[in-house]
């Protein structure tokens, strides 16, 4: 586990660490680096440990979570439709002669 207790965390953000750290051992990374990767985008999420109660702690930016789905976008959306259209022939001629020597 990294470093420090983990008890002043609160059972929702135990919680987000698991479901990020899963997600990352779906992808591949080791146990150990998932779990950092997961506490780490927790504490950046919420500044740290906060102790359970109304009122108590900071709020959440979710600045991991708004990332994500504008990243994905901005490659095509630059693009001119003629410069798309060429890419994707080139897409399914590539798949296309793929599909024949596979």
């Amino acid at each position: 586990m990294p470093q420090g207790d983990k008890s002043a965390y609160t059972d929702k953000q135990k919680r987000k660490a698991e479901h990020i750290e899963a997600s990352y051992r779906e992808r591949g990374a080791s146990e150990k680096r998932a779990e950092a990767i997961a506490w780490a985008t927790v504490n950046k999420e919420s500044g740290g440990g906060n102790r359970s109660g109304s009122g108590r702690g900071k709020a959440d930016t979710k600045v991991s979570a708004k990332r994500g789905g504008s990243k994905g976008a901005k490659g095509s959306a630059s693009r001119s439709p003629d410069e798309r259209s060429a890419s994707a022939k080139k897409a399914a001629a590539t798949r296309k002669r793929n599909a024949e020597t596979g």
